[in-house]
């Protein structure tokens, strides 16, 4: 009892820690920002081997954890790091320092009345909770993402990642601190107790980000008060329609499986149209199975790749299929009639995370995105493009596949909300009501802050 009271204290200490250092963040102006950015990437440069060692550490026990069933392989992959993923992470930091810093930006500006005008400028949101499993470059998506928007962050990653966890931390909050940027404005939580702790803490962490497994996703969301942000699977389709160009097709829906098959973008499901699967799926699969891919298909399917010798090795797909983010080299596959039951099949099973059409025709390219209702859709390119990098976005927090202020791969603009300020002479509201009540003027104004002192608008954003 005594160790979770210290737990907890632990954990409340370090969100006020967070919250303090979030109001002093939030004054950085755009060059600290960038500054801290580009030495925290440099840093990354120069302990290139003492990452790889400690990711080592990590790797060799989670692959005696694989052997005993306890970590799937798609996280075993999604932890490993090696040259080309520390060049990946090095770039994606100074990406995010190139890109436009999205705090202080005036949204709308209008004249209530004569020197009384209504500004709407964006701001930080405090505090970020971060909650990830396996991959160890994430902490530094994340930590790059909310320092250029001026949000502190309570970082916690998998138990399997924390040798890698604990040495980019440690570069980032050094390299960070040294350039400038308020002690404490990154937090790295350790255990799994840690993880119930921060999410009773709504009174100090403003968003939850949580990124990992259905499972773990809508355990967060059922047990906090706090706002979580995020996608709770990744069950993705391509649809080959039977205006496709076949060999395009191919390469795309080889790409969206095959390429990465451990992350969440990669395709689940394939639906080709009737009206070409007797030509396309004896090529597809057999692509697929070269790969080592498990294929599981609908009746149509196995009847159509019956006449090809091909369908003892592929099994029968199960309701559950269908609804199954595999996250590993297993797709299954359904042939439908036409691009509608193509739309009908996504919006019934998928996730609303991100489907992809294959057509030369346009119109059934565009039906098809118009009423697809996913966060990402694609004409003629793989899945794998659904990614904040990819998107230009330098990194990415997570893929968000909810209705709300961010969706889809969430970048910078989706760690910023904002606030009203409102600057009038010794105004007052009773003028304006009663039968004699003074007329709003409601007139549109530039979104230009130039006339105010830059230093006050500053700390107006908080």
């Amino acid at each position: 009892m005594a160790h979770d009271t210290e737990i907890s204290a632990s954990i409340v200490q370090k969100a006020k820690t967070a919250k303090d250092a979030a109001l002093k963040l939030a004054t950085a102006t755009t060059d600290e920002k960038d500054k801290a950015l580009l030495r925290i990437a440099d840093s990354i440069d120069k302990n290139r081997e003492r990452i790889l060692t400690a990711n080592e550490k990590d790797v060799e026990v989670a692959s005696g954890l694989t052997k005993e069933g306890k970590l799937p392989k798609s996280l075993l992959e999604r932890l490993k790091l090696d040259k080309s993923k520390i060049d990946e992470i090095i770039k994606s930091v100074r990406d995010v320092a190139k890109l436009e810093d999205p705090v202080g930006k005036t949204l709308s500006a209008i004249e209530l009345d004569k020197d009384l005008e209504l500004f709407q400028v964006s701001c930080p949101i405090g505090v970020i909770g971060a909650i990830f499993e396996s991959r160890p470059d994430v902490l530094v998506q994340i930590s790059s993402l909310c320092l250029k928007t001026g949000n502190a962050v309570m970082l916690k990653g998998g138990s399997e990642a924390r040798n890698s966890n604990a040495v980019l931390f440690d570069v980032v909050t050094e390299a960070s601190v040294s350039a400038g940027m308020p002690a404490g404005w990154v937090q790295l939580l350790e255990t799994r107790e840690d993880v119930n702790e921060m999410l009773k803490l709504n009174e100090y962490i403003d968003l939850l980000v949580p990124r990992g497994s259905e499972q773990f996703v809508r355990y967060i969301q059922n047990n906090t008060s706090i706002m979580v942000l995020g996608h709770s699977e990744g069950v993705c389709h391509v649809y080959v329609d039977r205006d496709a160009d076949l060999s395009m097709a191919e390469d795309i829906c080889y790409d969206a499986k095959v390429q990465y098959p451990a992350v969440c973008n990669a395709a689940e499901t394939l639906l080709v149209d009737s009206e070409i699967a007797s030509e396309f799926l004896p090529r597809m699969v057999a692509r697929y199975q070269k790969a080592g891919v498990e294929v599981r298909g609908c009746p149509k399917t196995l009847a159509f790749l019956d006449k090809f010798n091909t369908v003892e090795q592929i099994k029968h797909a199960s309701e559950a299929d269908w609804h199954t983010e595999y996250n590993d080299l297993i797709i299954s596959i359904k042939v439908v009639d036409g691009v509608d039951e193509a739309i009908e099949h996504i919006n019934h099973y998928g996730s609303g995370h991100t489907d992809a059409i294959v057509t030369e025709n346009k119109r059934t390219a565009l039906k098809f995105m118009q009423f697809v209702d996913s966060s990402s859709v694609m004409h003629n390119a793989s899945t794998r493009f659904s990614d904040g990098f990819r998107y230009g976005k330098g990194a990415e927090v997570g893929i968000s596949t909810y209705k709300v202020h961010a969706r889809g791969p969430v970048g910078l603009e989706g760690l910023v909300i904002y606030k009203y300020l409102l600057f009038g002479r010794g105004h007052a509201v009773a003028p304006y009501i009663g039968t004699n009540a003074k007329e709003f003027t409601h007139k549109p104004l530039p979104k230009d802050f130039s006339f105010f002192p830059t230093s006050l608008l500053s700390s107006l954003i908080l």
